[in-house]
């Protein structure tokens, strides 16, 4: 090691723009740079005080340039393995390493990932509605913006609140699938019924089919809330109007529940989000039971591990689909994004832009076009944090929804 790429300083930095994110910054003796994106939305003070109280301490001095060596002291040197947290620090730590390394090559961080395998990363964009009409001209808004993939989300009648429905009432008045932690001390509660929602969601896709025609490639998140056999019935439903996948159809920490929706459906499925080591996808992918990996390069591990995941999963055809709405800070996008454009199995890349206030805190290179996303061409991730900006806002407490069946059970929200 040359006493430059020793890690000098390790900072990790709360700011609170349009939502809370947490953010690691690193600094070589040379002065070089990183960034990691360590937010874990309604929990991010654990994942900042596990960096600040038992991290930073053991990087200060390490080679920078060693970054698996890291990931293996960090994963294996805590004895208390994975989990959201521990793994979201990590992958802060993995990604502000991959950014220092580029930087010093003078070279996108994609190729040092191998290079380019696509112009560009497809992204889909989140539609919704309260009723179709109002769904209708949200995905009409979404393709005017350049969108080529379209999710799909509606209100289901008799429900006050349903997860991604923009334009619902929210106790803070936000665009709900913009955020949807509210800004309150305890969490907002909705209400749920499974057997409303598998009534309805059909009808809405015939309909959008219908006015859209069969080439846009439609996704729907069921966002865990099903059993095995009700998602088996929604996805044999739903066939007719041939999704690009259906998400998060069960909870999938049982993995062998993938067993019996695939016996019962052709719908392609999305899995992973809350997923944050490859030991949760191990019978997913090595039976073939789901077609698209979920995670989030910041709550699983970062770079290297989640690259590892996806060369596990292409040996089976399986591709990506890397989880990322806004509580992924840009830091956290411009890394999936990179990742995008190097792997072979690419699937599609969730995007949702970011507000104003994020932007001006996280000033970024990567770019939209035509419905493909760019990391663009700047050493490093292409992301700089503005200080200044940043200092101006404050953490503030937020907190996911609760979810309650009609009876008052706490359900999967």
């Amino acid at each position: 090691m040359t006493t430059g790429t020793a890690i000098r300083t390790v900072e990790v930095l709360v700011t609170s723009p349009d939502r809370n994110f947490v953010t690691l910054r690193l600094t070589t003796e040379d002065g070089v740079v990183g960034l990691g994106d360590a937010t874990l939305n309604g929990r991010e003070l654990s994942v900042a005080s596990y960096l600040k109280d038992h991290v930073a301490p053991l990087l200060v001095g390490r080679d920078a340039h060693r970054i698996e060596d890291t990931w293996q002291y960090l994963y294996r040197g805590a004895y208390w393995r994975r989990g959201p947290v521990t793994m979201a620090a990590i992958a802060a730590v993995d990604v502000a390493l991959w950014d220092i390394k580029a930087k010093i090559a003078g070279l996108p961080l994609y190729q040092l990932l191998g290079g380019a395998s696509r112009t560009g990363a497809l992204a889909y964009g989140h539609a919704s509605g309260r009723d179709v009409p109002e769904l209708f001209d949200s995905i009409r808004h979404h393709l005017d913006e350049g969108f080529r993939a379209i999710r799909v989300q509606t209100s289901v009648p008799g429900l006050d609140a349903v997860y991604g429905v923009a334009a619902q009432r929210t106790s803070t008045g936000a665009r709900y699938d913009y955020e949807p932690a509210q800004r309150t001390v305890v969490p907002a509660e909705e209400d749920w019924d499974t057997r409303s929602y598998l009534r309805h969601v059909p009808g809405v896709f015939e309909a959008v089919r219908n006015e859209f025609g069969p080439e846009l490639p439609l996704l729907h998140d069921g966002h865990h809330r099903m059993t095995p056999i009700q998602a088996a019935k929604l996805g044999k439903a739903l066939e007719p109007y041939d999704l690009f996948w259906l998400e998060d159809c069960t909870p999938a920490e049982n993995q062998e529940a993938l067993r019996l929706v695939r016996r019962h459906t052709t719908t392609p499925l999305a899995i992973g989000e809350v997923f944050n080591t490859v030991w949760d996808y191990q019978t997913l992918v090595r039976e073939q039971l789901i077609d698209y990996v979920r995670s989030a390069v910041t709550h699983t591990g970062g770079i290297t591990a989640l690259r590892k995941i996806l060369d596990f999963a292409a040996q089976y055809q399986i591709k990506s689909g890397i989880h990322g709405p806004t509580d992924i800070s840009p830091v956290g996008m411009a890394a999936a994004l990179h990742l995008d454009l190097a792997i072979h199995n690419f699937g599609i890349q969730e995007y949702m832009q970011h507000g104003a206030r994020t932007n001006e805190v996280f000033q970024q290179t990567f770019t939209f076009t035509d419905g493909l996303l760019h990391p663009g061409e700047q050493p490093g991730l292409g992301v700089t944090y503005d200080d200044a900006a940043a200092d101006t806002y404050e953490y503030q407490p937020a907190y996911l929804p609760v979810n309650r069946l009609k009876d008052g059970t706490v359900h999967d929200w």
